[in-house]
């Protein structure tokens, strides 16, 4: 019996003899195929760890909100009004003495050179919001008001924000500036080593080059875009659902958030597709096939 280590030393001398004793193309490919086909070390595996029940269910019941409330209920008017002045007051007066407090409230026109779109987003009970909506569509200058609350809508807001990029230690320092004009005290941030005045130009640089780095990565992640740059901030436009809008300015609150305008939600009620084979009524075969002319049996 040839032990591995004498069998391999055998190869490798074979190996050498064949290619000292012949220059042929062939020996030598046999050869190199003789140093190849040496046996290789196992790749690494990696093993997935085994979970019990108990482990999986504490794991999920760990990781899942404890504390989940339902949502707020919103509700959504769409007014048509014609286009002249007083209309808005008259709706907001309307609105104002109910007790309403307007979440947004967007007027733009429409096709129609005579007529607006004003679109309320209101939250209190149905019934209250059915009284103000017949109280609204009562109004000379209105048409009609739509609820689109319990409808499939399409929802949009557009959302411009200014960024900070020289960090949330200079947004800090920002603040408390204007306290001490206001007369209200805030934390420090000017004695803290991140501050872009403790730092040299090009350590400023790199943070805010890699601040603008990842600012673009959630930008991106949300559908929107940088519509303006400077050396201190930058402009952040996006086109979204309001909820999804506000999930994104909570990301990019940490970075210092210096300014923000939302236009508010517009909405318009999505078109159904028309399926005629459900709306077909049934068929009877009887109805179709006169049994009288079938032939016999």
């Amino acid at each position: 019996m040839v032990s591995p280590i004498l069998k391999s030393s055998l190869n490798q001398r074979l190996i050498r003899q064949l290619g000292q004793r012949s220059n042929s193309s062939s020996t030598s490919a046999l050869a190199y195929k003789l140093l190849r086909n040496k046996q290789r070390p196992p790749l690494p595996t990696l093993e997935t760890p085994k979970w019990s029940a108990e482990s999986a269910v504490a794991s999920i019941l760990y990781e899942s909100p404890s504390d989940v409330k339902p949502p707020v209920k919103q509700h959504v008017l769409s007014c048509l009004v014609q286009n002249e002045p007083g209309v808005l007051s008259l709706v907001s007066g309307t609105l104002a003495a109910r007790g309403f407090n307007i979440d947004s409230l967007v007027v733009s026109n429409t096709e129609v050179k005579d007529l607006s779109r004003m679109t309320i987003c209101l939250r209190e009970k149905d019934a209250v919001i059915e009284q103000a909506r017949r109280q609204i569509e009562g109004l000379v200058p209105v048409y009609a008001v739509l609820d689109y609350t319990n409808a499939e809508i399409i929802k949009r807001e557009l959302l411009l924000a200014r960024v900070s990029l020289l960090g949330p230690e200079y947004f800090e320092d920002l603040l408390e500036h204007h306290g001490d004009l206001t007369g209200s005290q805030d934390s420090n941030a000017s004695g803290s080593k991140y501050h872009p005045r403790n730092l040299t130009v090009s350590e400023i640089l790199r943070l805010k080059n890699e601040y603008f780095s990842a600012i673009q990565k959630i930008v991106d992640q949300f559908g929107g875009k940088v519509v303006d740059i400077s050396d201190r901030n930058i402009i952040v436009e996006l086109s979204a659902k309001p909820s999804r809008i506000s999930s994104f300015l909570t990301l990019i609150r940490p970075f210092g958030v210096l300014e923000v305008a939302r236009s508010g939600m517009m909405a318009l009620p999505r078109t159904p597709l028309s399926d005629s084979t459900e709306d077909a009524p049934a068929v009877n075969a009887d109805d179709v096939v006169d049994v009288s002319q079938l032939p016999p049996g």
